[in-house]
């Protein structure tokens, strides 16, 4: 999942960046808020984490214009301000949640799956396709009950496959979902992934759908 985090306290985005990509996503880190407004415009997030106090902009005001612009992506409000008046602002303005700081790793990391649950429309915390099981909570799958072994880009790229079963996605889409900016990405990377996974499921999961990308549905299942 590529999660865009804007966060202007160097020494708290750096340890925030770190730990998210330690738990699997792809982070791009912003310090001002109009380069913040400018990537969720420009780039399709699975979610996004906005300080209120920035640079340039406030995260309540970049919150606001996603929304009018018609924007749904998942937004997670950081503020030091814990009045009630405060947190109703952040709310209103189209922030789905909040965490006030200090800012703990595993809260804003549960916070961060319960608001891609919702915009899944998933409720219950771990996501079934067929026999395969995927908690994101635990970063874990299993097939049939036995635990599947993944690599983290393995499991990430799983768990963006699972979460819309049957829609296809593109290379570049993947790519774009396993990756952030400042990494270095080689051109067969998601094939490599796609190949190991296809190892691990067995045969007839993940299908390829000539000039559109890649899919899964359980063997037997109905293609995208």
């Amino acid at each position: 999942m590529r999660v865009l985090l804007a966060e202007d306290d160097r020494a708290l985005g750096q340890a925030l960046a770190d730990g998210l990509r330690q738990l699997g996503y792809a982070v791009d880190w912003i310090t001002d808020g109009n380069q913040a407004a400018a990537a969720l415009s420009d780039t399709a997030y699975a979610a996004a984490v906005l300080d209120w106090n920035l640079p340039r902009s406030s995260g309540p005001a970049i919150i606001a214009g996603m929304r009018r612009r018609q924007d749904a992506t998942p937004v997670l409000l950081l503020t030091a301000r814990d009045e009630l008046a405060d947190r109703v602002a952040g709310l209103d303005a189209g922030a789905d949640d909040y965490v006030v700081k200090p800012v703990h790793l595993d809260e804003l990391a549960a916070r961060l799956r319960a608001l891609l649950r919702r915009a899944d429309g998933q409720v219950e915390p771990a996501i079934r396709v067929g026999a395969l099981e995927v908690t994101p909570a635990a970063r874990s799958a299993t097939l049939a009950d036995a635990p599947l072994e993944l690599t983290a880009r393995e499991y990430a790229l799983l768990e963006m496959l699972v979460r819309h079963p049957g829609r296809a996605y593109s290379r570049e889409q993947l790519e774009d979902a396993l990756y952030g900016w400042d990494r270095e990405v080689a051109s067969n990377a998601v094939e490599v992934h796609i190949h190991h996974l296809r190892h691990k499921l067995g045969p007839g999961w993940i299908r390829t759908l000539r000039g559109i990308g890649y899919a899964i549905n359980p063997p037997g299942g109905v293609a995208a």
